[in-house]
C-alpha cells in the first residue's frame, strides 16, 4: 500500500499519542495513561505491511521518550532495568496482534468480537514478557517467587490491558465512522 499524505498523517498522530502520554502507565490526575501499546496495535493494523521502517520507528520513539523523561523530567527510572530489551519482542506481539486483525477484518458486527480477541490475546502476551522478565530478570525484587510473581501479575494486569481497549475503543469507533467498506468488497459479501 502506498504511503500517502494521509495515511502518513495518521502515523503522525499516533507517534503523537505515544509521545504525549507515554510518561505515565496508567495515567495521573493530570495525565492520561500510557497509549503506547494501543498506538503499536493500532500501528501494525494501519501500517502491517510498512513493517520495516514504521515499527522500528515507533520501537526508537518509545525508548527516545523514556529517555527525555526519565532524564529531563524526573520520571523515575525503576522499570528500567535489563529486562528492558524485552519490550522489543512484547511491543512486536502487539504489532503483530493489529496486523492480524487487518487480514482478519471485514468491516461488519463480527469484527467486535475479532478485536476483542485479537487485542486481548496481543496485550496479554506483551503484559506476560514485560511482567515476567522485569520480575524475574530485572533485580528489583529482593526475593522472586512463584507466588510473589502471581501476586504482582494479577495486580497489574487489569490496568496495563485494560487501558489498550479504551484507546483502541476510541480508535474502533472513528474508524466506523470514517472508513467505509469498498463497494467491491459490498458486492461481494451480497453473493
Amino acid at each position: 500500500m502506498k504511503l500517502t499524505t494521509r495515511r502518513l498523517a495518521g502515523f503522525c498522530a499516533l507517534v503523537a499519542l505515544m509521545i504525549v502520554t507515554r510518561s505515565g502507565h496508567l495515567g495521573t490526575a493530570w495525565s492520561p495513561p500510557d497509549a503506547s501499546w494501543a498506538v503499536l496495535y493500532l500501528a501494525g493494523f494501519y501500517f502491517g505491511r510498512e513493517w520495516r521502517w514504521a515499527l522500528p520507528a515507533l520501537l526508537c520513539t518509545a525508548m527516545a521518550v523514556d529517555f527525555v523523561v526519565i532524564r529531563d523530567l524526573g520520571v523515575s527510572s525503576y522499570c528500567v532495568t535489563v529486562a528492558y530489551v524485552f519490550m522489543l519482542p512484547a511491543y512486536a506481539a502487539l504489532w503483530l496482534g493489529g496486523a492480524r486483525m487487518r487480514r482478519a477484518y471485514r468491516h461488519d458486527l463480527a469484527d467486535l468480537v475479532r478485536w476483542v480477541v485479537s487485542l486481548g490475546l496481543a496485550s496479554s502476551l506483551c503484559f506476560l514478557l514485560t511482567n515476567a522478565t522485569f520480575y524475574w530478570l530485572g533485580g528489583r525484587i529482593a526475593d522472586p517467587t512463584l507466588g510473589g510473581w502471581w501476586q504482582s501479575l494479577t495486580h497489574w494486569y487489569p490496568g496495563f490491558v485494560g487501558v489498550p481497549f479504551v484507546y483502541v475503543g476510541i480508535a474502533g469507533l472513528l474508524h466506523a465512522a470514517l472508513v467505509r467498506p469498498s463497494r467491491t468488497r459490498i458486492e461481494a459479501d451480497a453473493h
